[in-house]
């Protein structure tokens, strides 16, 4: 059956699927957003409380470095306090990544070659197996091996394919094909290159992003830009925004870049316009404080925020709740696409929270219902 609106399907790329603890990755599964902490991992209570505030944004999977053994110690007791996998970064020292699968990490990310020989590469994954751990080769174009710097140049596509490939290998003579690939570089064109060349080439789930991003503004343009493109070729099943930014926000610009492609729908996705001497309130500031006061919200639904006639009907027909700015204090509030009642200045800002919190309770009921209905259906 073809689609209603074939020019917004995205045709995600065919892949094999691997479980990340509880969490699957690749193949059908929903693209999983994921982050990584910034707090000393030897200090257990500051980075489970950082890994809580990644949660409540939403976070699928966060990361935390494991640099040395006083972190590798700490791990047991912050994977006992997560509510997510976590997954250990792990390079060079192999015996972190033996501690860190020791410790309950559902994955660890390492480039193989870095570890050192074969038979440490061996110790790796027999400590993978044994503890039900994933393994994420991550590749850089910042840290590409020597002998590939000197064949190619300079980082370029083909160098970062390679060095996937290569680290690929190593797990795979050692019969471990439970792993997803990163081919990240700074330089988006790079990055999309890379990542392109690599899904033709690979059957395994594919770790997205633009490392080294930048700030939150400037890193969120470069990740939508370069990550936007990949998965919108359906290119992609995990990703992490990398910003010089508190991991909350980079689990936000994720969603939302999810979001603008219709790949996840979580919480409350706000159309509104930049405002004009034409607005009939504050729009910029109303949506500020909308967006910090629906983050609670989970359920996926849509609202709009106008600030005047020329545009806003029409946008607020798309969507669940609507505002509309009018004159003299008196706005338009639509619901379902249809206008309903009106709504004045000094209690619209209330007025709009209380209808999305009373819309998403009905969704998560409806589908409440939905769900016991098919289950006594089964």
């Amino acid at each position: 059956m073809s689609s209603i609106r074939p020019w917004r399907d995205i045709a995600r790329r065919p892949c094999r699927q691997i479980m990340v603890g509880k969490v699957p990755v690749g193949g059908d599964a929903p693209i999983t957003v994921q982050t990584m902490t910034n707090t000393l991992t030897s200090d257990a209570a500051a980075t489970i409380d950082q890994i809580r505030r990644c949660e409540d944004a939403g976070a699928d999977l966060v990361r935390v470095s494991c640099p040395d053994v006083e972190s590798t110690s700490a791990l047991r007791e912050i994977v006992r306090a997560a509510r997510v996998p976590l997954i250990a970064d792990i390079h060079f020292h192999y015996k972190r990544a033996l501690e860190a699968a020791d410790a309950g990490a559902a994955c660890l990310r390492i480039n193989p070659g870095n570890i050192g020989s074969s038979e440490r590469v061996a110790e790796v994954v027999r400590a993978a197996k044994a503890n039900g751990c994933a393994i994420r080769i991550g590749v850089n174009a910042g840290s590409l091996e020597k002998d590939l710097l000197e064949k190619y140049g300079e980082p370029c596509p083909e160098a970062l394919v390679e060095s996937a490939l290569d680290h690929i290998k190593l797990l795979q003579d050692h019969d471990f094909h439970e792993y997803k690939v990163a081919v990240k570089a700074s330089d988006v064109f790079l990055a999309v290159a890379a990542y392109t060349q690599l899904a033709d080439a690979v059957d395994c789930p594919l770790h997205l992003g633009i490392t080294e991003a930048g700030g939150l503004i400037g890193g969120t343009v470069k990740s939508a830009i370069g990550m936007g493109n990949l998965l919108w070729a359906g290119i992609g099943d995990t990703i992490r925004v990398s910003l010089s930014a508190e991991p909350e926000e980079e689990v936000r610009v994720g969603f939302e870049i999810l979001k603008s492609l219709g790949l996840r729908t979580r919480g409350v996705r706000v159309v509104s316009c930049p405002s004009c001497a034409r607005q009939g309130f504050d729009v910029i500031r109303t949506v500020q404080a909308l967006e910090t006061r629906l983050g609670h919200i989970k359920t996926p639904l849509s609202l709009s925020v106008l600030g005047c006639v020329v545009n806003g009907p029409g946008e607020a027909r798309e969507t669940d709740i609507g505002i509309t700015g009018g004159g003299n204090g008196k706005h338009m509030v639509y619901l379902s696409g249809v206008t309903d009642h009106h709504v004045q200045s000094d209690v619209m800002l209330d007025h709009i929270v209380a209808l999305v919190e009373a819309k998403a309770a009905e969704i998560e009921a409806g589908m409440s219902d939905a769900g016991e209905v098919a289950e006594a259906a089964a």
